[in-house]
C-alpha cells in the first residue's frame, strides 16, 4: 500500500493516567534534553523517521507515525531514545558479530578475539547490545601452533570481554548487553556449563546450541563425540576416533543424556544457559543457503548472521481490544493489521536513518534489511478477552494475532519493495521454493511478492519489550509473557547508579479495577506466570512460533521448589514443538530482583513474583 493510500483509523478508548514509574522511566531512558513527556519522545520519533521520506511525502508520513504510534507501535527502546538526536548513537538495539579463532587476524578473513573485542566494544559504546557465537575459538590446552604454547579456551576470553564491558559501563558508556553462545558438541561446553558458577559474569547471557543430531542422541541415550577444527593435545583423541568427515578434530567423548542433564541442572541453578536450537533455526531462515545463523542476539529474539542487527518495534496489543472484559470483547484484526502496515514503514526508515557502529553492520543490514515487528501485552489482552493464558482459546487467539501481523507485515514489505526496490539480496524463486517459513505464506501473498519483490529478508520477531511496556504501555505484560505480579515495587537505577523503588501496577488490573471497581474479584482470565503450568509457557509459544520468521524471546518462569528435571523437560518439549530456543527462570528467595512483591497488593490480585526482568 502506497503512501498515499494510508488513512489514519480509530484510535481505543480505554486510556488511563500514566503511573509515575512510567513517566520516570520515559524521561530517564527515551526523552532527549527539554522533552517533558512521552508524547514529546514520540513526537520527535515521528518527525526523524519522516525524514527519511522524499520532502513531497514528509508531513503526510510524521502525521501517520504519529498516528500508528498513538495506536499502539512503540519502538524499540534505543530509537526512542536516539532517533531525530544526532547523537551518533545508534537506532538499533542489538547486534551479532563474529569471533575468530586467533589472537588478532584468521585467514577466513573474520576478527580474531581482540579485534572482535574491539568492535564490541565500539558496538556497545554506540548504544547497542552484541551476541557471539564463541564455538570458533579452539578449546583449552589445544596447541597453539607456532608458539609452542596452549590455547585459553572460550571461556577465559568470556571473562575478557564481561570485564571490558565493566570498564566500559564506569566510565559512563551505556553498555549493551551481551550473549554468547557455544555449540553443544564444543570440547569445552563442559566450562560453558559451569562459567557462571565460576565466574559470575554479570554482563552475559549464555545459550548452548543446540542440534537435531544431539537431541537424537540424548533420545537414544549415545555417546556424543566432542570436536573441534583445532588439533586435539596428544593423547587426547579417544581411542578409534581421529578425524570426523567434515575434517574437525575429535577432542573426548561423553554420553549425550549425562551432557544433556547437567545442562538442565546449570539453567535449574543459575537461568543460564538458554538452548538455542540451530538446525530448526536453520530450516526456518527465509536466507537458507545464503547465511549461517549461528547466534542471537542478547534477548534471544533474532538469530543473526555475523554483523546483522535488530531493528525492533512493538505493538501494544491491549490496545485492538475492543470492549474489555464485557462478553462480547474482541479483537480489532483490521485496526491491528494497518498498525502493522505503517510499523513497517517507519522500520525500513531507521534502517536508513541510524548511525552505524562499523561499517560491516550497515554492509549486513542494507543487504538484507532485516527488521523485528513484534507484539507486547499479549496475556493482558488475553486477560481483557476472558481468556486464561493456558487455555485452547488463548493459544487459538495468540496465533491469529501473529498470523494477521504476519499477514500484514509481508503485504507491506512487498508494497515496499514495489515502490523502493526489494532487499538486494532477494530472489523469487530461491525464496518462494524453500521449504520453511516462506512456504507458510498464503498463496495470495506469494504471489504479490513473486511480482513486487520484498523488501525486507525478515520482518517479525517477539522482544522482551520491557522498559518500552512500562514507559509507553502503561506496564502491559512484557512480550509474550505472562503477567508476572500484578502489582509490584519496581527498582530503578538512576542516571548516576543510585536507585528507588516505584509502584507499578499491571495495565490489565488497573483498568479492571476502573471499570469494574475496586472491590471486585479478579476473573478467571488473570493468571501470573508461576500459577501455570511450565508446559503451558512452552504450549502459548508454540502457537506463534509458526507465523515468526525471527524468534521469540521467552522465558520461563518455575516456582524456586521446581525440580532441574522440570527444566529438562521445558526444554525437550520447546524442541519438540519447534520453537527456535528457550530459557528459564526459577525464583530463588533472597536473590536480588528488579521487582519486589508490593505488600499493599489488593486481595483479588494473585500472588505476585519476583522476575529476572531488566
Amino acid at each position: 500500500m502506497h503512501l498515499d493510500d494510508l488513512r489514519p483509523w480509530a484510535l481505543p478508548a480505554h486510556a488511563l493516567p500514566q503511573q509515575e514509574i512510567g513517566r520516570a522511566v520515559a524521561l530517564q531512558r527515551h526523552a532527549a534534553p527539554g522533552e517533558d513527556s512521552a508524547g514529546a519522545v514520540l513526537a520527535r520519533v515521528a518527525r526523524a523517521l519522516a525524514e527519511v521520506e522524499p520532502p513531497h511525502n514528509r508531513a503526510r508520513a510524521q502525521a501517520l507515525f504519529s498516528h500508528a504510534m498513538q495506536a499502539g507501535f512503540i519502538p524499540a527502546g534505543r530509537i526512542l531514545a536516539g532517533a531525530g538526536r544526532r547523537s551518533g548513537a545508534t537506532l538499533l538495539n542489538c547486534f551479532v558479530q563474529p569471533v575468530g579463532d586467533a589472537i588478532l587476524h584468521t585467514q577466513d578473513g573474520r576478527p580474531g578475539i581482540f579485534p572482535a573485542l574491539a568492535e564490541a566494544m565500539e558496538t556497545m559504546r554506540r548504544g547497542g547490545g552484541v551476541g557471539y557465537d564463541f564455538s570458533p575459538v579452539r578449546p583449552r590446552g589445544s596447541p597453539v601452533r607456532g608458539t609452542g604454547g596452549l590455547a585459553a579456551g572460550p571461556v577465559a576470553f568470556l571473562r575478557v570481554f564481561d570485564q571490558a564491558a565493566q570498564v566500559l559501563e564506569v566510565s559512563g558508556a551505556r553498555c549493551g548487553a551481551q550473549m554468547a553462545v557455544l555449540r553443544c558438541d564444543h570440547p569445552d561446553i563442559e566450562a560453558f556449563l559451569r562459567a557462571k558458577e565460576d565466574t559470575a559474569l554479570p554482563r552475559f547471557n549464555l545459550s548452548v546450541g543446540v542440534t537435531d543430531a544431539f537431541m537424537h542422541a540424548v533420545r537414544d541415550d549415545a555417546t556424543w563425540l566432542l570436536a573441534h577444527a583445532s588439533e586435539p593435545p596428544p593423547g587426547g583423541i579417544p581411542p578409534g576416533a581421529a578425524r570426523l568427515p567434515d575434517g574437525r578434530w575429535v577432542h573426548g567423548q561423553v554420553s549425550a543424556r549425562g551432557l544433556w542433564d547437567r545442562l538442565a541442572q546449570a539453567a535449574w541453578r543459575r537461568g543460564d544457559p538458554g538452548v538455542l536450537f540451530l538446525d530448526t533455526v536453520a530450516r526456518e531462515n527465509n536466507l537458507a543457503g545464503m547465511e549461517e545463523l549461528a547466534a542471537v542476539n542478547p534477548c534471544g529474539e533474532q538469530p543473526l548472521p555475523d554483523y546483522g542487527s535488530c531493528c525492533l518495534g512493538s505493538v501494544d496489543l491491549t490496545r485492538f481490544v475492543r470492549r474489555p472484559f464485557e462478553p462480547d470483547a474482541s479483537l480489532d484484526a483490521s485496526a491491528l493489521a494497518r498498525t502493522c502496515e505503517v510499523a513497517v514503514r517507519m522500520l525500513d526508515n531507521v534502517i536508513d536513518a541510524t548511525a552505524w557502529p562499523l561499517a560491516a553492520q550497515q554492509v549486513q543490514a542494507q543487504a538484507t534489511r532485516r527488521i523485528g515487528l513484534g507484539f507486547t501485552g499479549l496475556a493482558d489482552a488475553l486477560a481483557m478477552l476472558n481468556l486464561r493464558y493456558d487455555s485452547p482459546a488463548a493459544g487459538h487467539m495468540a496465533a491469529h494475532v501473529a498470523e494477521t501481523m504476519r499477514d500484514a507485515a509481508y503485504g507491506a514489505s512487498a508494497d515496499l519493495a514495489l515502490e523502493r526496490g526489494a532487499f538486494p539480496r532477494f530472489d523469487a524463486h530461491r525464496f518462494l521454493d524453500a521449504r520453511g517459513y516462506a512456504a507458510r505464506l498464503p498463496g495470495t501473498l506469494r504471489e504479490r511478492i513473486r511480482v513486487h519483490g520484498l523488501r525486507h529478508s525478515h520482518l517479525l520477531s517477539v522482544a522482551p519489550a520491557g522498559s518500552i511496556s512500562l514507559a509507553f504501555a502503561d506496564n502491559v505484560s512484557n512480550g509474550i509473557e505472562p503477567a508476572y505480579a500484578w502489582v509490584t515495587r519496581r527498582r530503578v537505577r538512576g542516571p548516576q547508579g543510585e536507585s528507588r523503588l516505584y509502584r507499578a501496577e499491571d495495565h490489565a488490573w488497573r483498568l479492571h479495577r476502573q471499570l469494574r471497581g475496586v472491590q471486585t474479584s479478579l476473573p478467571a482470565s488473570f493468571v501470573t506466570a508461576t500459577e501455570l503450568p511450565p508446559q503451558a509457557h512452552v504450549a502459548l509459544a508454540a502457537a506463534v512460533a509458526p507465523f515468526v520468521d525471527g524468534a521469540i524471546s521467552k522465558t520461563v518462569n518455575l516456582p524456586a521448589a521446581a525440580s532441574w528435571e522440570a527444566v529438562r523437560e521445558v526444554f525437550a518439549q520447546a524442541w519438540s514443538v519447534g520453537l527456535k530456543g528457550l530459557t528459564v527462570f526459577r525464583a530463588m528467595p533472597g536473590e536480588a530482583a528488579v521487582l519486589e512483591p508490593a505488600e499493599d497488593a489488593s486481595p483479588a490480585a494473585a500472588q505476585p513474583a519476583n522476575s529476572p526482568l531488566c
